[in-house]
């Protein structure tokens, strides 16, 4: 896994837990809201990080391959994704 990905996940890890904290200490509804919002922004780049490292190692390992049943299954996965991520 990459370092940058790994890098902003402990960055996420750690606003998630300021969030618990600010819920604890009764902190102002849109505070918190703003915060969240800032957590969600940034698992969002994550993942897109992500993403295009998986397009530019995995993906671009399997085409160079030339095994069309494996290329199928990458793009099928990619497919699969972004399905969700629609719902």
């Amino acid at each position: 896994m990459s370092e940058k990905v790994v890098a902003r996940l402990k960055r996420i890890e750690g606003q998630v837990r300021g969030l618990v904290r600010m819920l604890e200490e009764d902190r102002y509804c849109i505070e918190v809201l703003h915060q969240m919002q800032a957590v969600k922004s940034a698992l969002s780049r994550a993942e897109s990080e992500l993403l295009k490292q998986h397009a530019s190692h995995c993906v671009e390992d399997v085409i160079a391959t030339g095994n069309t049943t494996e290329q199928r299954e990458k793009v099928a996965e990619l497919i699969d994704l972004f399905d969700k991520l629609k719902r």
